[in-house]
């Protein structure tokens, strides 16, 4: 039997919403052992000037505890 654990993270990316997922899953990767996934629970645009500066995602990391 596994248990997992669910953890929030947001990040942060200039080219676009599927970067800022990569980014934050392999950010993840690097302190989270026995990542199984992620879904973005939210996500949007930071602006200046009337131009997309940022594209921001609020991933749900799901991740398996060590026994």
């Amino acid at each position: 039997m596994s248990v997992a654990r669910i953890t929030e993270i947001s990040s942060l990316s200039t080219k676009s919403f599927d970067d800022a997922v990569e980014q934050g899953v392999a950010r993840a990767h690097k302190t989270l052992k026995h990542v199984q996934g992620a879904w973005v629970k939210d996500h949007k645009v930071e602006c200046s000037e009337g131009k997309i500066t940022g594209y921001k995602v609020i991933l749900k990391v799901t991740f398996v505890l060590e026994d």
